[in-house]
């Protein structure tokens, strides 16, 4: 019986984790503050509530998400600069895979890219 308890509490806590591994870093390096920060499962119109509250998101800085929708990994991301109230989005990352992305904007060409780890 201990044996059947002790394997029930590792399944749970490595279902914990698992879930735990989809969280990801965001590093701001689009030259200017981030006021919001929205994710999405790709190809979806809603953008759900605003996951940086009441925090700006420097350009240089970084800051973990967590990440728990592992049945949808494929998410868009939007994100509203503090300057101007721009929304600009960069799509299709599969968060069950990344552990940080960077992003980066060309406000003159209105560019995105990403580098992902």
């Amino acid at each position: 019986m201990l044996k059947k308890a002790v394997l029930l509490g590792f399944l749970a806590l490595s279902g914990m984790s698992h879930a735990a591994d989809a969280d990801f870093t965001l590093v701001n390096r689009t030259g200017y503050a981030i006021n919001e920060v929205f994710i999405s499962p790709t190809k979806k119109d809603n953008w759900g509530k605003d996951r940086l509250g009441s925090n700006q998101l420097l350009n240089g800085q970084a800051r973990k998400f967590k990440f728990g929708d592992t049945k949808n990994c494929v998410q868009d991301i939007q994100v509203v600069f503090a300057d101007d109230d721009s929304e600009v989005e960069w799509e299709g990352f599969n968060l069950c895979e990344l552990n940080k992305i960077t992003l980066r904007y060309n406000r003159k060409t209105r560019e995105v890219s990403a580098d992902s780890e």
